[in-house]
């Protein structure tokens, strides 16, 4: 009888692992889907989310078309020269350049070692590999995503100290966000 009970809570435990995630990952995206879908009030569910993601598309080809990609360059000069606005759009603009523009920035995982005496290394990312204009000749910028967070630190460090991890940047990611559970395996 034992045997059998330990079983059972192993199962459900197991589907536990396979459940939270999959009802988490589905509010999320039911939940933005209503949201975007109440900013345009329309008669059809799911047509203002359409409409959100159909504008949100045609945008992105404009953007990469030479003629609006002037008229882009223009407005970011313009949103630049606002004081507060600059801080604001330009910081929001970087991050999403980082994780899905054409200068990816979380593409170089590295290992880094915090303390030599205890051995205590964190994974980041190189986002900065020279910063001799600050006259820091000998020193890069990792940044250190944390765990269960859209958050993270970034750290000047010497470059003695990082060492190039050979595994993919998103692959690297996703081991820091997860604390390290989901292992370094590509799927």
């Amino acid at each position: 009888m034992k045997d059998f009970l330990q079983r059972i809570v192993r199962y459900f435990f197991s589907g536990t692992i396979f459940i939270v995630p999959l009802i988490a990952t589905v509010y999320f995206i039911y939940t933005s889907f209503i949201w975007l879908d109440s900013r345009i009030d329309l008669p059809y569910p799911g047509l203002g989310f359409l409409i959100i993601l159909t504008a949100i598309t045609i945008f992105g080809y404009f953007s990469s078309v030479f003629a609006f990609r002037r008229m882009g360059e223009w407005f970011d000069h313009v949103m630049n020269r606002i004081p507060l606005v600059k801080l604001i759009y330009s910081s929001v603009k970087d991050l999403l350049a980082a994780f899905v523009g054409d200068k990816k920035k979380f593409d170089q995982p590295v290992l880094v070692t915090i303390n030599k005496e205890n051995r205590l290394h964190r994974i980041g990312f190189i986002t900065q590999p020279d910063l001799s204009e600050l006259g820091l000749k000998d020193m890069v910028v990792v940044y250190f995503p944390q765990s269960y967070a859209v958050a993270g630190d970034h750290f000047v460090v010497p470059k003695e100290n990082v060492k190039l991890l050979n595994v993919p940047g998103p692959v690297a990611m996703k081991f820091i966000v997860s604390g390290g559970v989901s292992g370094f395996a590509e799927e």
